[in-house]
C-alpha cells in the first residue's frame, strides 16, 4: 500500500475542472490562460485562439498567456485514446503543464456519431456513448502531474416536477449531462456580465444557485472569479500546500 495525504495527493495530480459556457461566451480564449497547456479539440471555431485576437483581449507581452497554443486535432474515438496515450506517457509532453479538452460536448457527439454507424438501435449506440464517455472522462480527469480543463458547451435543463429551469453543461443525452459534474471537484460556468458604461465582460462563477451549476471544493475560491485559470490554480495549489504544512 502507498500512503500519502490529500493535499500532497492533490498538488502532485494537478486541479481538474469542468468548464461550461454559451456558445461564443469565450470558452476557447480562457483555455490560453492555462500555464503550458495544449489543446485537443473536434472542433474547428478555433480562430479565436489566433495570436492577433488574443493581443487586442490581454495585450501583447502577458507571460501567462500561451499565445500559440499546441493542438491536438481529433476526428474519432481512437484520436482521442492516441491523444490521452500521448499526454500519459510521451517524453514531448513533459513540457506540458495543462491539458484543455475543447469540447467535450463535440468530442461525445463524434463518438455517438461512430456508434450509430455500427449499430442498428439508437439507444445501443447512446449506451455505448455513456461508456466511452465516462471511461474517456475519468482517464483525463485522473490524468497524473497535469492540470485537465474539460469544457463543454452550456443548455438549459427543466425540472419536470418544479418547472425551474437550470443551465448546465451539454453533452448528448440526459444522463450523460446529469453525470458529468459529479466527476470534478471543480465546476465553473464562464458567464458574460455588462458593465455601468455598457461594456462587456467575463467572469467564471465557482459556486451554484437557482438558475447554474457550479461547485468548488477546494475552499479556496471567491463565489465569482477572474476568468484566468492559472490564477485560479495558483489560489487552489496554494491553499494545498498551505493546508499541508499545517
Amino acid at each position: 500500500m502507498k500512503f500519502s495525504t490529500v493535499s500532497k495527493s492533490s498538488t502532485v495530480q494537478g486541479v481538474k475542472c469542468l468548464i461550461y459556457a454559451g456558445s461564443g461566451d469565450g470558452k476557447s480564449v480562457l483555455t490560453a490562460t492555462l500555464p503550458a497547456p495544449i489543446m485537443i479539440s473536434a472542433e474547428a471555431g478555433i480562430l479565436s485562439l489566433r495570436r492577433s485576437n488574443l493581443v487586442k483581449i490581454f495585450g501583447p507581452d502577458d507571460p501567462s498567456i500561451c499565445y500559440d497554443m499546441p493542438l491536438i486535432e481529433i476526428s474519432t474515438v481512437e484520436d482521442l485514446s492516441d491523444a490521452y496515450n500521448w499526454c500519459y506517457s510521451s517524453k514531448e509532453a513533459a513540457g506540458i503543464e495543462s491539458v484543455a479538452l475543447d469540447s467535450i460536448t463535440e468530442i461525445a457527439e463524434v463518438v455517438l456519431a461512430n456508434a450509430k454507424m455500427l449499430v442498428k438501435d439508437p439507444r445501443q449506440a447512446y449506451g455505448e456513448l455513456i461508456d466511452k464517455m465516462e471511461m474517456l472522462v475519468r482517464s483525463f480527469r485522473d490524468l497524473p502531474g497535469k492540470n485537465v480543463a474539460l469544457l463543454a458547451k452550456m443548455e438549459p435543463q427543466k425540472d419536470e416536477f418544479t418547472g425551474v429551469v437550470k443551465y448546465v453543461p451539454s453533452m448528448p443525452g440526459a444522463k450523460l449531462s446529469n453525470k458529468l459534474p459529479y466527476y470534478f471537484d471543480e465546476v465553473f460556468r464562464l458567464g458574460v456580465g455588462k458593465a455601468p458604461d455598457g461594456t462587456q465582460y467575463r467572469f467564471l462563477q465557482t459556486q451554484p444557485d437557482l438558475q447554474y451549476v457550479a461547485k468548488d471544493r477546494s475552499g479556496a475560491l471567491d463565489p465569482i472569479e477572474e476568468p484566468h485559470l492559472g490564477k485560479i490554480f495558483t489560489k487552489i495549489m496554494s491553499e494545498s500546500a498551505v493546508s499541508e504544512a499545517a
